[in-house]
């Protein structure tokens, strides 16, 4: 079976705008600005043998604000640009409480049924405390970047950037290959 990183895409792949309370994605290719310097530590991972998905939330198509056309083109850049596998997207609403959405691990257990996938040596990069919930629930380990939205759920490492991130991932999985 294969390991996983599940990256998740607003505010690490690419930016985001900071309101008051949460971040705000973009809705148009024109305000999609992908994180330029994910690319050469994503390919460390890549290297090392990982699948890389990008997983996002994007509940504006179910609201109603977001073109699913300016979506795909968002995607499609992505993966022109970063060494991705995969991108998973749950399109739905907190109100639709479907499995999909973080904090539930839908978007991962759907991912390793798809990449036959060991989750439990497996990954999930993320800023969110949602992630990091559906990260443990999964089996996946998290690996949070530093970030207001981290929360008060389990997080099994915080750190300040991608690079130490993707570093602290490396280190662990040649720690996990010795035993």
């Amino acid at each position: 079976m294969k390991r996983a990183v599940f990256i998740e895409r607003d505010a690490i792949l690419n930016e985001v705008r900071v309101g008051p309370k949460q971040q705000v994605p973009p809705l148009t290719l024109e305000e999609f600005k992908i994180n330029k310097a994910a690319e050469p530590v994503l390919q460390k991972l890549k290297i090392a043998g990982f699948v890389l998905i990008a997983t996002t939330h994007q509940p504006g198509l179910s609201r109603g604000y977001q073109s699913r056309r300016e979506l795909d083109r968002m995607h499609d850049l992505l993966r022109r640009t970063l060494p991705l596998d995969d991108i998973m997207l749950c399109p739905h609403d907190e109100d639709d409480h479907c499995p999909c959405r973080h904090p539930r691990p839908g978007l991962m257990i759907e991912a390793a049924f798809k990449w036959q996938l060991n989750l439990d040596h497996s990954f999930v990069i993320s800023d969110k405390w949602q992630d990091a919930e559906a990260a443990r629930t999964s089996g996946c380990t998290s690996v949070q970047l530093k970030s207001p939205w981290n929360g008060q759920v389990h997080h099994d490492f915080i750190l300040p950037d991608l690079e130490t991130i993707v570093e602290k991932i490396l280190r662990l999985k040649q720690q996990v290959e010795v035993l």
